[in-house]
């Protein structure tokens, strides 16, 4: 038996017509019936009902059917699977992401993915940007976006997204207004995040609220900001965020919680993808991947 026998017989089978099997198999119905006949001899078994009217499988027709499939399936997959195996393998490297990426940054990140297909597979892996500055300097990443500042020699930092901030605060209580002052938000607590969830900038926010007479402070231990959404919902407190609507932080936001510009306080979170000075100069493993990722980032996105 070789694979034409069993071509010829799944050919057969699925039209269930030996002069529509042989035109599928561009050859005559006469040696296709012969080469049935000779596939049942060695098998032992009859594959096939023929009546002057119509051709049917026998039960051992159909149980030879899926096993035959099976087979062809994987004689014709060879090609392909003999490629895969020997072919270079693709490094594969992880850009870290911190929460709340902004929609258009990612699409960045999706071109960079593209554009380096050919040299590696590169992956997104999530965290604190403190950790992932680390993870950058540790070598455990290749790149990594995080929110500045960072402060590492080690590291070239690119700009690559400012994202202007309002403050989230209670809606009702702000109902038709397009913006606040600081000295409207003096009377409601700064809600405050513990400090490795959230970007080093917002320590410096925290610090001109309060030296501008914004002293209440709550500070909760929920990292993820659902927590913070429920104080202002409650009308108790207010928080700084991304003012664009297309920022996902705003998944965040509940009922009664609406984002306004402050009128005398236009702070700005600051995004950059930094990566090893060493690994992405000429000679570094990272040189063709830095060199693809300034291209693609080299101009900041400002929202």
């Amino acid at each position: 038996m070789d694979m034409l026998h069993l071509r010829y017989f799944v050919a057969v089978a699925e039209e269930l017509n030996f002069s529509q099997a042989a035109r599928k198999l561009h050859m005559a119905a006469s040696p296709l019936s012969q080469r049935i006949k000779d596939l049942e001899r060695e098998l032992g078994y009859e594959l096939f009902e023929r009546t002057t009217h119509r051709v049917d499988l026998t039960p051992a027709g159909s149980a030879l059917l899926p096993m035959a499939r099976d087979i062809l399936e994987r004689v014709n997959a060879i090609p392909w699977r003999l490629s895969e195996a020997v072919r270079p393998r693709l490094d594969r490297l992880f850009i870290g992401m911190p929460a709340g990426v902004h929609p258009l940054l990612r699409e960045r990140v999706r071109l960079l993915e593209d554009a380096c297909r050919e040299v590696c597979e590169l992956k997104r892996w999530p965290g604190t940007s403190a950790d992932l500055a680390d993870a950058v300097h540790d070598g455990r990443l290749a790149m990594a976006l995080v929110r500045l500042p960072v402060s590492d020699p080690a590291l070239e930092i690119i700009e690559v997204m400012r994202e202007r901030l309002g403050a989230a605060v209670p809606a009702d209580r702000f109902a038709g207004r397009a913006s606040v002052t600081l000295d409207e938000l003096a009377d409601l607590s700064y809600v405050a995040t513990p400090n490795d969830a959230t970007p080093a900038y917002f320590e410096e926010i925290d610090a001109h609220l309060n030296s501008v007479g914004v002293k209440k402070r709550i500070r909760i231990n929920m990292a993820d900001y659902s927590g913070s959404s429920e104080l202002i919902s409650s009308g108790m407190a207010f928080s700084m965020t991304m003012l664009s609507p297309e920022s996902p932080m705003h998944l965040y936001r509940l009922d009664n919680v609406v984002v306004l510009p402050v009128e005398d306080f236009q702070p700005a979170l600051v995004t950059g993808l930094l990566f090893r000075r060493d690994r992405a100069d000429d000679g570094g493993d990272l040189s063709d991947v830095a060199a693809r990722a300034r291209q693609i980032f080299h101009e900041v996105i400002s929202v």
